[in-house]
């Protein structure tokens, strides 16, 4: 069964969308993130993807305060990212209730802490964000292109330890077009013991069954749910047997 991870973007302490990582193109919906997260437990949904968009432009962390609202007034189980670029950013993460982080943009820039979190914390805690443009990856907040090839990048990172991989198609994220099946599936191919987690594109709940047709373990999904396109009730059968 595949696992659903909803996501909550937060920018000004408010719940919003990204189109394309655009921040530009940012819509606000809900001004408190607590409520979301609180509908979200309450339809049977267990696990959460924070991103600090704030922080992911200021290379700190920024909305921790947010991530101890939700985690200490619901259980959820929480991973967070955006920003998180020293010992310091990794410790308020955790001790503010995230029981996981995602790190994309250190990894690139700093691998020496990166590799430090990974051997202190180990493969359960620590979380590779892998986010590509033309399978190229970025980082930044996605308002950095590199030139670090998207699968070499994850192979790397996984004979480092690394279990558990979020891939985000940037030209996917945000618009409501369906997921690149095909990308998750070439890295499938490429490590079927890797523990990925997609993001980006699921409009519908065709999506979801395509994805788990094609054996990808985890989908994390935003905006179809915000949008109403996809209906938390419809969620119920893949979330009730997920431990």
């Amino acid at each position: 069964m595949i696992e659903i991870i909803s996501a909550i973007d937060i920018i000004d302490g408010k719940a919003v969308r990204l189109s394309q990582g655009n921040y530009n193109q940012k819509k606000i919906y809900n001004e408190d993130p607590l409520e979301v997260a609180k509908m979200l437990e309450n339809h049977g949904i267990r696990r959460l993807h924070i991103v600090d968009l704030d922080g992911a432009k200021a290379h700190r962390i920024i909305n921790y305060r947010i991530l101890e609202r939700i985690a200490s007034r619901t259980s959820l189980i929480i991973d967070f990212g955006g920003g998180l670029k020293s010992d310091s950013d990794l410790e308020i993460a955790f001790e503010n209730g995230a029981q996981m982080i995602t790190g994309g943009s250190i990894a690139i820039k700093n691998p020496e802490i990166f590799q430090r979190w990974i051997d202190k914390y180990g493969a359960n805690r620590i979380i590779l964000g892998a986010d590509c443009r033309n399978r190229k990856i970025s980082v930044a907040g996605w308002t950095e292109d590199t030139e670090e090839e998207l699968i070499p990048f994850i192979a790397h990172w996984r004979k480092r330890g690394i279990s558990k991989v979020i891939c985000t198609d940037i030209s996917k994220d945000g618009m409501l077009a369906g997921p690149n099946i095909e990308l998750y599936k070439e890295i499938r191919t490429f490590d079927p013991e890797l523990y990925l987690i997609g993001s980006g594109g699921v409009s519908e709940l065709q999506d979801i069954e395509n994805l788990e047709k094609a054996h990808i373990p985890a989908i994390i999904i935003g905006k179809a749910i915000y949008e109403g396109k996809i209906q938390l009730k419809d969620l119920i059968r893949f979330v009730e047997n997920q431990d």
